[in-house]
């Protein structure tokens, strides 16, 4: 039912909804992902299921099957439309009627197909109607973290026409939901540089005003060891496993993204005083410069946030509720 395909750990943005524009696949061409959490109908508004991982009330919550897998869209075969499940809101399908792709053979319901504006495309693979086969060919390889930078490019934080990368968005409100529930609700200072850029508004937004307790900084293959109160390092991107670190606390970031943060030559334009000579070398193609301040994804922030135990802690839900109901208008989302 599908082409061959390599597992690999489940995306920050699996769950986003960005914009109305149409956006790529979820996933690349070969590889699959488990989404552990229920995610189709049927659907309870507001509910709290701490067995089921959701530790504050939230508006709604699916009651679907868990362990659904995503593959990419060009990936699944000898399957078929159900035109009566085939509903979407703007461009595409959203899934909001359960399973639209049956099998060609039997004409059972066995996935969910996801292209609408807005959603990463993605098909869904319901868990009880398909199963794992093995097939002859060569395993993919985990790489190293040292190899890391090499086979996973970094993604830029800025996307044309300024745009900031919805990749970015999400991955940092996941760490940022991480990070604040290990500040303790203390003030936590931040590194200059694009992690400043990523985290400070949002954390001096959000934390009380004071010294701060903790420091937070970059950890990671290619990095010179450091010793703080908490550190910001790689999840991979295939095995889903943390780089190990030394430091008291560690925060997982999109690999991708942290590779960014680390590595990239993050310059900015400063004024000459006389001008500047026709022989100096300059940045072709120019820079991509946003047109508006960082801002994490606030849908998937408050969607991390629910799923962590410390968010029953008091002072850590009344951020919850604090970003909830001033949402579209703090300045840090």
């Amino acid at each position: 039912m599908t082409a061959k395909v390599s597992r690999v750990a489940l995306p920050d943005h699996a769950d986003q909804k960005y914009g109305h524009d149409l956006l790529p696949a979820l996933l690349e061409p070969g590889t699959y992902a488990v989404h552990s959490q229920a995610s189709d109908p049927p659907w309870r508004v507001w509910e709290e299921a701490a067995a089921g991982g959701v530790y504050l009330q939230v508006y709604s919550l699916p009651y679907g099957p868990s362990g659904i897998i995503g593959i990419a869209p060009g990936d699944v075969r000898r399957t078929v439309l159900i035109r009566e499940r085939c509903d979407g809101c703007c461009c595409g399908l959203d899934g909001r009627n359960g399973a639209n792709l049956a099998c060609v053979e039997c004409g059972r319901a066995v996935a969910t197909r996801i292209d609408d504006c807005g959603f990463w495309q993605v098909v869904w693979l319901d868990p009880s109607a398909v199963r794992p086969v093995c097939v002859d060919g060569p395993a993919c390889t985990v790489v190293g973290w040292e190899a890391l930078r090499t086979a996973y490019p970094a993604t830029p934080p800025v996307e044309q026409p300024g745009w900031w990368s919805p990749r970015w968005e999400a991955a940092v409100a996941v760490a940022l939901a991480h990070l604040l529930a290990l500040s303790g609700g203390q003030r936590i200072a931040v590194p200059d540089g694009p992690v400043a850029e990523a985290f400070r508004k949002a954390l001096d937004t959000l934390l009380p005003a004071g010294p701060s307790a903790r420091n937070l900084v970059l950890a990671g293959p290619g990095l010179s060891g450091v010793t703080a109160d908490i550190a910001l390092v790689p999840r991979h991107p295939q095995s889903g496993e943390v780089w190990p670190c030394g430091a008291g606390a560690v925060v997982p970031l999109a690999a991708d993204v942290w590779t960014y943060m680390a590595f990239n030559d993050d310059r900015r334009l400063t004024l000459a005083a006389a001008g500047m000579p026709d022989i100096v070398r300059r940045d072709d193609p120019p820079p991509r410069l946003p047109w508006r301040p960082f801002r994490p994804d606030v849908g998937v922030f408050l969607h991390t946030l629910a799923r962590l135990p410390a968010a029953r802690e008091s002072w850590l839900r009344a951020i919850y509720d604090h970003v909830e109901d001033r949402r579209y208008s703090l300045p840090c989302f």
